[in-house]
């Protein structure tokens, strides 16, 4: 207690004085609607009317920050703190009353009374009218043409003076202090008063928000998972011009894990913090932002959301999102609410997607968290089809008129593309990098469904990439060189050693391969593919 200021002084005595106001204000409420907890708030506030009483005579209305200058004691409190205080405010006054008297009683027309800060207080009478000065003058300092005195009363006056400052500023802060004794013997009420006072501001403010933002009174219930009607992001809704699209979420031993998938700017991250963000709320018994809600238990939230890094301590972007991740793998238990978003993207392609596959299927499999898995590895829209726990939903976007819409709307099943170019061209994106990145796309699109070969010797049998694990090599006598005609565009020359040349016998899987219109699968159907293939080629 002993650490506070004057100003926590005065905001206390302020405080003091409302809490008649606020007991009214809660019993007013009890007499319409009985409340325990509420009626035992009102109790534990109180008032302190003598407390109050009190700090309103001691301190005054607006004091400084710190008592090191004084100022804080208001006047009428301490008679001795006056007294000092009226000495050094009103020396003026007494000196000039003083030398009033002193030119009465002696009849020196031109006595003085001044002061330096070498002599101190002094009477000054010239040297002609020095042998008409009383017996009770007793001289200071003699000058050229004039001569110095001083009286008793003066030198008591002096003393008073110059010491008034000091002692004025030491009684204040005796008086300070003999405030903080007083105010201990309360200090135990008032720390409970004060949490009430919290408790009781938090409450109210939550049902202010509740009923001003249109919250929605959650169903708490011991099934795991949750069932969420029209779901909002708060935050999210106050800041936007639009009017906010809300979605459903629905997470049970059915549906465990969500694979979100969508458009850049779709809402996926929005969508992922608004169930965060309803899940805390329920929990620390908040209305929520949703038409309805019903919530089951959960212990913690995790979240890897974002991108950032830690320069300082050394690590990188991805470094920072893997450790994130570790922390959630290790730590997420079956009643723990997950939040996944872009895991892997800090790396290479392959990497990445491996990474992304093995978090998502521990966290199904083995930890079953309630997880939103967010990515735009189209890949892992797969899981479903292995796992029972997971579901696919995305967040859909229209072309138009060579923009983009996005509906921000949450729909059940995989997104087919993620409009990524489109987003950059809305970002701003200068015309001609947004062109050349659709050549780029339209020649990877092509190469990625086009087989590429590589010459073992122009004229023989070509080894198909893709097939070259599927396929058997067997070795024959190298053949006398025969002149290489010049190289065609697309061709690559064989890296196997001149001495052997190696002769491609097709299996059933390579056959297979030649079959499939790759530009007309989907993801599941070329998963299955996948699986034909190899059970071919054992």
């Amino acid at each position: 207690i002993r650490s506070a200021r004057p100003r926590d002084f005065a905001n206390l005595r302020d405080a003091l004085e409302q809490l008649p106001r606020l007991n009214t204000a809660v019993q007013s409420i009890l007499e319409q609607q009985f409340s325990p907890l509420l009626n035992d708030l009102n109790a534990q506030i109180g008032e302190y009317p003598d407390l109050h009483k009190l700090l309103t005579r001691a301190i005054i209305d607006t004091p400084p920050v710190v008592i090191r200058d004084g100022g804080v004691i208001a006047p009428g409190y301490d008679a001795e703190l006056d007294e000092l205080r009226s000495l050094k405010e009103n020396a003026g006054q007494y000196l000039i009353d003083l030398e009033t008297r002193e030119r009465q009683r002696t009849g020196i027309n031109t006595l003085k009374v001044n002061y330096n800060r070498v002599h101190g207080y002094y009477i000054e009478v010239s040297k002609t009218q020095a042998d008409n000065v009383p017996q009770d003058y007793t001289r200071r300092q003699t000058l050229k043409g004039a001569e110095r005195y001083i009286t008793p009363e003066l030198k008591r006056f002096e003393d008073k003076v110059l010491s008034a400052s000091e002692r004025a500023l030491a009684r204040e802060k005796a008086l300070y202090e003999a405030l903080f004794d007083h105010l201990s013997d309360y200090l135990p009420a008032l720390q409970d008063s004060a949490d009430a006072i919290a408790e009781l501001d938090a409450l109210t403010n939550l049902a202010e928000r509740a009923d001003t933002l249109n919250l929605c009174e959650p169903a708490l219930v011991d099934t795991p998972g949750m069932q969420v009607k029209d779901g909002r992001h708060l935050v999210v809704e106050q800041v936007i011009s639009d009017a906010f699209i809300p979605n459903d979420v629905r997470l049970d031993e059915a549906r465990r894990m969500l694979i979100i998938t969508g458009p850049n700017m779709g809402g996926k991250s929005t969508y992922m913090r608004q169930v965060a963000l309803i899940t805390l709320l329920a929990h620390i018994g908040s209305y929520v932002p949703a038409a309805s809600a019903t919530i089951g238990p959960f212990d913690r939230i995790f979240t890897r959301i974002g991108a950032s890094d830690d320069l300082a301590g050394g690590r990188s972007t991805f470094m920072v999102e893997m450790t994130e991740t570790a922390n959630i793998l290790h730590n997420a238990t079956q009643y723990s609410l997950v939040l996944m978003d872009e895991v892997g993207r800090g790396t290479s392609t392959f990497d990445g997607l491996s990474l992304a596959w093995a978090c998502a299927e521990q966290l199904a499999r083995s930890v079953k968290a309630f997880t939103l898995f967010a990515t735009h590895y189209f890949e892992l829209t797969v899981l479903p089809d292995t796992l029972d726990n997971v579901a696919n939903v995305h967040l859909d976007a229209v072309e138009h008129e060579k923009g983009i819409v996005f509906m921000h709307a949450v729909k059940e099943g995989p997104a087919n593309q993620s409009y990524g170019l489109q987003v950059a061209a809305l970002a701003g994106g200068p015309d001609n990098v947004i062109a050349k990145a659709k050549d780029k796309l339209r020649q990877l699109e092509n190469n990625s469904s086009r087989e590429s070969s590589v010459m073992v010797n122009p004229g023989e049998s070509k080894i198909t990439h893709g097939a070259q694990s599927s396929g058997q090599l067997q070795e024959r006598p190298h053949k006398q060189p025969q002149e290489q005609p010049q190289e065609q565009p697309g061709q690559q020359y064989s890296l196997f050693l001149p001495e052997v040349e190696y002769v491609m016998v097709e299996s059933p899987a390579v056959e297979k391969l030649k079959d499939l219109d790759i530009d007309n699968l989907t993801p599941r159907q070329a998963l299955q593919q996948l699986y034909e293939l190899k059970e071919l080629i054992q």
